[in-house]
């Protein structure tokens, strides 16, 4: 059985090493950066699963790779950081981030939350491998392949995250259901949020542009989204 990769961006050498010595105890393979530019490269080599990221990093902020990756590569990112306020941690998400934890942490809560992602992520996949009555979905010019986890868009796959995908799939399998912003948080999150509901709006938003899914994914105003029921 392949080992799973975790990518660790860290310019602090002690906690990198900390990070890549207990993930190795634990199964994982790891590789470390130490800096935005080293770890975009690693990214390309290493194709990691999952991306622990640090915030201040000596070359870029980490909000700016979380931006970049969320963008080109659909892995989850948990953060790690110094910063304990809620409103940087609410930034970090809305940049993509899946999770995020503060500075100084225990070595077990972090393997704890990287086993917690990667199976919801496992839990995700195996979900739509089960629902699916077709492997391929189409909505219009939309086609979305639940087996691979991939959207093309007039034939053409579009890059979403992972919330990204798992958000468009729950308001697609319940049309014309209206679902509040805390409702998709618990669905699509899955744990106690720590940050508030602009993640939603940030996510919807997202979906609207990269897929022009401004008329079927609706906002139902004062209440929260829906995704208009198709007719055949």
């Amino acid at each position: 059985m392949n080992k799973m990769k975790i990518l660790i961006i860290e310019d602090e050498e002690p906690i990198a090493d900390l990070l890549s010595y207990g993930l190795k105890n634990e199964g994982f393979q790891t590789r470390t950066a130490e800096s935005g530019s080293v770890g975009m490269s690693e990214l390309e080599q290493f194709e990691p699963d999952l991306l622990l990221l640090d915030w201040m990093l000596p070359d870029q902020s980490g909000l700016d790779i979380c931006k970049k990756v969320t963008a080109n590569y659909n892995i989850p990112i948990i953060m790690i950081t110094a910063k304990s306020d809620v409103t940087d941690k609410v930034l970090g998400l809305e940049f993509g981030a899946d999770d995020y934890i503060t500075k100084p942490f225990d070595l077990r809560e972090v393997i704890a939350r990287i086993r917690t992602t990667l199976r919801r992520l496992d839990q995700a996949k195996l979900g739509d491998r089960k629902a699916a009555e077709e492997h391929v979905i189409r909505v219009k010019n939309i086609e979305i392949v639940q087996e691979e986890r991939l959207v093309k868009k007039e034939g053409i796959p579009i890059d979403l995250t992972p919330k990204e995908y798992d958000l468009l799939l729950m308001l697609f399998g319940h049309q014309g259901k209206i679902f509040t912003r805390a409702e998709l948080l618990d669905y699509v999150w899955g744990y106690d949020f720590i940050g508030d509901t602009r993640t939603v709006d940030t996510h919807i938003q997202r979906l609207r542009k990269k897929l022009d899914a401004g008329d079927f994914i609706t906002t139902v105003f004062g209440i929260g989204y829906k995704f208009e029921k198709q007719v055949e």
